[in-house]
């Protein structure tokens, strides 16, 4: 396909995410980075634009002039891929698709319930689609589950289990660490763990079942003085149909990177899956020996081949993963077919109104609160 233009808001010097969200939008040829507000510190935001080699011309400081002016303009972007923190997805993605400019947006969807309730409805009006990164999603195994448990494989759902694990901040960060700054500041994140890695084991552990959560009990807690978000959190889940489920997400666990693992038990079998070796699936018929199901091997079904680029044993992972969710759009974009596996507007609004829920729950001593 012709690439299609894409624009970036947050992302400039200094900043992790923005240059993954760069990389995996290329990978597959798929959109050229035209246009950018990479800060709003105007000196900043043009230094960034040059070192990625961004016309001065199409540099702004202002999300709100970005989106008018790029509108307006007859090679204007069919995108924008938002980096910010959390606080600021919410208003920048709501005004890109007032000009009905489809909105890529970092996960979580935005830093608050409210946000999201009104993004939603701005969504609704406008001709721009809405994508979330998800990415964990976009891994050739995790589709390959997913169409597992959809053809029935495991039989009926009774236990989904996700766990986030990381250390990082086990202790209080340097005062000059911006990512843990924004992560640990509830006015722009939102939560802690709960909103920064909680709620991509809650997207996988759905997207994979295919159940809903009805209902679920939190105790969230923050284990480093004087921090203001929690870095630590465990939920129980209920969801329909009966199936239990439980989320773990911690940021304190000592020896842990980005321990994400899922496990799905049904009546006639199960399926694990580890984040730190993406390539391989775990499947166990009940009275069976387990099953190593890999990436391009020849247990591998259509879902998986569908997103799989290079033959089995070579690793494909993080980068890959985001790719796949960023050629996913733009499939979508460019051809305006619904069907492609996407991560969307009420994706994103069912992960705030998770974390919403499980603080909720945590401050009324782990009640039950219903989604």
């Amino acid at each position: 396909m012709t690439p299609l233009k894409l624009g970036m808001v947050g992302g400039g010097q200094g900043a992790f995410i923005g240059g993954v969200h760069r990389m995996a939008s290329r990978l597959d040829g798929c959109f050229d980075l035209v246009a950018g507000a990479f800060s709003s510190d105007p000196t900043r935001a043009l230094a960034s634009a040059v070192e990625l080699g961004i016309d001065q011309d199409r540099s702004y400081a202002d999300f709100k002039d970005m989106a008018a002016a790029e509108a307006a303009r007859s090679d204007g972007i069919d995108a924008v891929s938002i980096v910010t923190p959390n606080h600021l997805h919410g208003p920048i993605a709501e005004a890109f698709l007032a000009h009905d400019i489809s909105v890529i947006c970092d996960k979580p969807m935005t830093a608050t319930l409210a946000q999201a309730e009104s993004l939603m409805s701005a969504a609704k009006t406008s001709k721009g689609h809405f994508f979330l990164t998800h990415n964990y999603t976009g891994y050739p195994m995790i589709r390959q589950a997913r169409q597992m448990v959809a053809d029935g494989d495991l039989g009926e759902i009774r236990i989904v289990e996700a766990n986030y694990l990381q250390d990082w901040l086990s202790e209080a960060p340097a005062e000059d660490n911006k990512q843990a700054k924004w992560r640990t500041d509830p006015a722009q994140s939102g939560g802690g763990a709960i909103g920064d890695i909680g709620t991509h084991a809650y997207n996988l552990a759905c997207f994979v079942s295919g159940l809903r959560n009805t209902s679920l009990s939190a105790t969230l807690t923050s284990h480093v003085a004087g921090r203001l978000v929690d870095d630590d959190a465990r939920i129980s889940l209920k969801f329909d149909g009966g199936a239990r489920g439980y989320v773990w997400a911690s940021q304190v666990a000592v020896g842990n990177e980005n321990n994400l693992t899922l496990a799905i038990y049904g009546t006639k079998g199960s399926l694990r899956w580890s984040q730190e070796n993406p390539n391989i699936l775990w499947f166990t018929e009940l009275g069976k020996a387990p099953q190593m199901i890999t990436r391009g091997g020849g247990a591998a079904n259509s879902a998986a081949a569908a997103v799989t680029r290079i033959p089995a044993g070579h690793p494909e992972g993080y980068l890959e993963a985001f790719a796949t969710l960023y050629r996913e759009a733009a499939q979508m974009i460019a051809s305006q077919d619904t069907s492609a596996t996407t991560i969307g507007i009420q994706d994103g609004l069912d992960g705030v109104r998770f974390v919403d829920a499980c603080q909720r729950s945590s401050l009324a001593q782990g009640s039950w609160i219903d989604l």
